[in-house]
């Protein structure tokens, strides 16, 4: 621990408890919305007449809206302190899933994204922050649980919406009902959240230094990069396997499995790494991973589908969560932290956002979808490369153009979450 650091780990047990209760709900409401759609893609079409192209808006709006949304996070949780953009975001999140009972149209479905999108946006640009305030010593760990809970709300989505649908005999009643957890969610938080942040009580940090840093664009290339790959396979590995034969419960199982193998990855990565805060090695094993499961993919695609759906969740799971930890590490104040998260989260989301869009494209060019599942192997490889830069001797020196960029005659802000 950094001896700046703030230790205010919640004195009693139970409100710690409630606090880690709020985390996994949280998560679990956070990427449920995005899988539910994947294995009901032919239903969707068939009823609001959208393309593959316009299928691929379901995934690259909310992700493109996350990634501005995070742009903006530092902005908003100065303005209405984290707590309430929290609860207000939940809120968002659960009105645009409870919204697509009523989608008639995929203009109107994909405004129910949009809507889901700016409420995620602003919920995991701010609440990391949150966590390394309340939790400082837990942080590897917290931010583990999380991520897997994010993790296993993607495998809840992608399972529970096609049995509902043939359950209830309608597409849109297995989406909305969606937003029930959501709404459980909210009541946690605003029972369990912290009146008063740190965060909330300094001024909002600027991002336009950081953006003159190339540490920062690194950040977001890598984590950008590497997030587009999910967004793809939660856009198109369920419709993939329905070209070959499966049905829409049978490929959204594949879904599921692979967003649990996320959910362990994430959980148990972190873990495993938190005692070196060199970080580099375990990403490697992770990006190994995903590597595998894209060849697999393209070269034997059912041979084993579930082991590559498997190996592929472990690979992004486990480098989501961890590369998390990665930019929180860059800086012990949370505010400063939660700013170069805010970046990268604000750039990556912006370029995985693309990746379904990209895969759709060409597979109206190839007719299928090997060339996306090719394009995200080179992906890999470029993260690979990219990831040897991240060592922790030189964090402080990266960081150090945020200092320089400083205008004139200002000196930096003091960070109140300093004693």
């Amino acid at each position: 621990m950094h001896p700046h650091e703030e230790t205010t780990l919640p004195t009693r047990p139970a409100h710690t408890l409630l606090l880690l209760a709020t985390v996994v709900l949280t998560g679990v409401n956070l990427r449920s919305f995005l899988t539910a759609a994947g294995p009901l893609a032919a239903d969707i079409q068939r009823s609001t007449g959208l393309s593959q192209q316009g299928m691929a808006w379901l995934t690259f709006l909310p992700v493109a809206l996350m990634g501005a949304g995070a742009f903006a996070s530092p902005w908003v949780a100065r303005k209405l302190g984290s707590r309430r953009a929290i609860l207000i975001a939940l809120a968002m999140l659960g009105l645009g899933s409870l919204l697509r009972f009523e989608a008639h149209s995929g203009l109107a479905l994909i405004g129910t994204a949009a809507l889901c999108g700016l409420g995620v946006a602003v919920v995991q640009a701010v609440f990391p922050a949150v966590i390394k305030a309340q939790m400082p010593l837990w942080l590897a760990p917290v931010m583990g649980l999380y991520s897997a809970a994010m993790m296993g709300g993607g495998a809840l989505g992608a399972q529970l919406s096609p049995l509902m649908a043939h359950t209830l005999g309608d597409w849109r009643i297995a989406l909305a009902i969606l937003g029930l957890p959501c709404l459980l969610a909210l009541g946690l938080a605003w029972i369990a959240l912290p009146a008063s942040d740190t965060c909330s009580q300094t001024r909002p940090v600027p991002l336009a230094p950081l953006l003159r840093c190339p540490r920062a664009w690194l950040l977001m290339l890598c984590f950008g990069l590497v997030n587009g790959g999910y967004s793809s396979l939660v856009a198109w590995l369920a419709p993939f396997y329905q070209t070959h034969g499966w049905s829409a419960a049978g490929s959204g199982s594949l879904v599921a499995v692979m967003t649990l193998s996320q959910a362990a990855a994430a959980l148990l990565l972190p873990i495993l790494a938190r005692r070196n805060l060199d970080r580099r090695t375990w990403l490697w094993h992770s990006l190994a991973l995903q590597a595998v499961a894209f060849m697999g993919l393209v070269a034997w695609p059912d041979l084993y589908p579930k082991l590559w759906a498997a190996v592929g969740g472990a690979g992004l799971g486990g480098f989501f969560a961890l590369f998390m930890v990665v930019a929180l590490d860059h800086d012990h104040r949370p505010a400063h932290a939660a700013a170069l998260s805010a970046v990268m989260q604000g750039g990556g989301f912006l370029l995985a956002a693309l990746a379904p869009w990209l895969a759709a494209v060409l597979h109206d060019y190839t007719d299928g979808f090997t060339a996306g599942w090719l394009v995200h192997l080179g992906c890999i490889a470029v993260v690979a490369g990219l990831t040897a830069r991240l060592s922790p001797a030189g964090y402080t020196d990266a960081l150090a153009c945020r200092e320089n960029a400083t205008p004139r005659g200002r000196s930096p802000e003091p960070d109140a979450s300093l004693p």
